[in-house]
């Protein structure tokens, strides 16, 4: 919630939590210049705080499905003061069509569990439609692996997700996403371990 009601800036405490571990990776990862699209940004804080520590040629576009969100993304990104952060668009990320025709590195965190697992087939096949060859696809959150839990928390969070919804659920990276990935023309290229048993997970175009 914010401070005053007429500010539409929301707040996650997440965010502030992994920021910085993904940021690291995001410095390492992604091209020098060129489009970040960013699926699902939610409150708009990592791209406040992301973009101006990221290389003066790549531009942030923000990106999220509830139309509610729109305005405090932006307002988050004119509190950042950063003149990289492009105005945020409604982009339902299930859709067979975004609004974004080309990016450099699409970028979601905190995303696929919290939704049907038909918006995960939909990110994953929107983004073999929208990067350029090479271009990176990065997803943050917690995966299983060989269809196993990692961590005995991420059991527990799995089940909690799944009694709030049973379209949620904590995905396993080789058994669901790696094959939706494969269709969509996405070679994997990297996973990357984070704090609280999370994973950082690079995919790429084919060239």
């Amino acid at each position: 919630m914010s401070a005053e009601a007429n500010d539409p800036r929301r707040y996650a405490p997440a965010t502030t939590r992994n920021r910085e571990a993904i940021l690291d990776v995001l410095r390492r990862v992604l091209p020098p210049e060129g489009l970040l699209l960013e699926i699902a940004s939610g409150t708009g804080e990592h791209a406040a705080f992301m973009a101006p520590a990221l290389p003066e040629g790549l531009r942030w576009q923000p990106s999220d499905a509830e139309p509610l969100a729109l305005a405090g993304i932006d307002a988050h990104a004119r509190a950042a003061g950063s003149g990289r952060i492009e105005p945020a668009l409604l982009l339902d990320a299930a859709s067979p069509t975004w609004p974004v025709p080309r990016a450099d590195a699409v970028f979601a965190a905190n995303l696929v569990h919290i939704a049907p697992f038909r918006v995960a087939e939909g990110l994953l096949d929107g983004a073999g439609r929208v990067l350029v060859p090479g271009g990176p696809l990065v997803l943050y959150g917690p995966f299983k692996r060989q269809g196993a839990h990692t961590a005995a928390s991420n059991d527990a969070f799995d089940w909690q997700l799944r009694l709030q919804n049973p379209a949620w659920g904590v995905r396993c990276l080789d058994t669901e996403m790696a094959p939706v990935a494969a269709a969509a023309g996405l070679v994997l290229d990297a996973v990357i371990p984070m704090p609280a048993n999370n994973l950082t997970v690079i995919w790429r175009r084919q060239r």
